[in-house]
């Protein structure tokens, strides 16, 4: 039975996903410490102990391995052991990383499942995105003079090392708009990984949220809503509650305490990538009854598409995202998380945001 389960839409193919799964060095950016065992290639001692649900270093062994679709490790933490299966699957847009880990001896605490599997998930949503995203600017080649800069490299040398001219004079056309990535976030990305042209010393990565940070891993996970809209509509025009208006006199005071419920919203930008970033709105209902009903309107900039959300029902028309969800109850509010798919490297936020009409504050 699968105890703990995470998983990531990412627009990139599965063979660079793959790589950053089974490279020590690539590891050790995005997830934690990684060392290999010398004395057995398919050992690793993961350096976890200080991460949400960790409680000591894990040494890991590859059990099976079909890249690259299928990666699978056996898991000693201590007096636990555990199977991690990590399956990447191929998809119109790129692929999708799914992890399970299930135990084999040993028990898990309630709370060190929870925050073991929160922690997976920010992670394949944040890091791998930003390393992935780092791995195909390394492939771009900026050098070329005689035609427009959008030559690709073959693979990346691993030890930072530029290929052989010969490999240079392989090209192959990629999008355009990572030209212009590489001229506004060049002097970021130098920062990431160590490489072998490289001066300034890498720039660690920022650690995972602590157990608790956010509520975004409690939501379930949802998708697509089936409901067409149109984009105008849903940038300008509030939601209708589901009460029906009535002329009649006799109504009284407290039968439209229902609907009196005011929701607001603050957004956050909580993660940055080369092409995207990750957005947070926490909606509040700070008093009166619990809001019926709700409608979160995000309009992304020019090009932007969602590819990954949590803690409501959403979907995308255009540039407007339309979230709706569960009522909120009176003094409570609700996460809602969404990675956000950009061809501008300079977008590190939506245009807009609304919340049954009223703007969102933090933007």
């Amino acid at each position: 039975m699968i105890e703990i389960s995470a998983q990531v839409d990412l627009s990139h193919p599965s063979d660079r996903v793959w790589q950053a799964l089974t490279n020590p060095q690539l590891l050790s950016r995005w997830f934690t410490e990684t060392e290999t065992v010398t004395q057995a290639p398919q050992r690793l001692l993961l350096h976890t102990a200080g991460l949400p649900g960790f409680h000591a270093a894990v040494d890991a062994e590859v059990t099976d391995q079909r890249a690259p679709e299928l990666l699978v490790l056996e898991c000693r933490e201590g007096d636990r052991r555990t199977q991690l299966t990590c399956t990447i699957t191929r998809t119109a847009d790129g692929c999708r990383l799914s992890v399970q880990e299930t135990m084999e001896h040993g028990t898990w605490p309630a709370e060190d499942r929870d925050h073991r599997e929160r922690c997976y998930q920010q992670i394949l949503t944040g890091r791998l995105p930003a390393i992935l995203d780092w791995l195909a600017f390394q492939q771009v080649d900026l050098r070329r003079g005689e035609d427009p800069p959008t030559a690709e490299l073959p693979a990346i040398v691993l030890s930072g090392r530029a290929p052989a001219p010969a490999d240079r004079r392989r090209r192959l056309v990629i999008v355009a708009a990572v030209t212009t990535a590489t001229l506004a976030t060049g002097a970021a990305l130098s920062a990431l990984l160590p490489g072998g042209e490289q001066t300034a010393a890498p720039a660690p990565l920022p650690p995972p949220p602590t157990a608790g940070a956010t509520n975004d891993s409690a939501a379930p996970r949802t998708s697509r809503s089936s409901r067409p809209t149109s984009a105008a509509a849903a940038r300008s025009t509030p939601r209708p509650t589901s009460r029906t208006p009535t002329a009649t006199p006799s109504r009284t005071p407290t039968s439209a305490a229902p609907s009196a419920a005011t929701m607001t919203a603050r957004y956050e930008t909580t993660a940055t990538r080369l092409f995207g970033y990750t957005g947070q709105v926490v909606l509040d209902n700070p008093d009166g009854p619990a809001a019926k009903s709700w409608t979160l309107v995000v309009t992304l900039a020019e090009g932007g598409t969602i590819t990954n959300a949590q803690g409501a029902n959403w979907q995308q028309d255009g540039r407007a995202v339309t979230f709706t969800g569960a009522p909120v109850p009176a003094g409570q509010s609700q996460t809602i998380t969404f990675d956000v798919r950009n061809p501008d490297p300079r977008t590190r936020a939506p245009e807009g945001c609304t919340i049954d009409g009223t703007p969102c504050t933090g933007l």
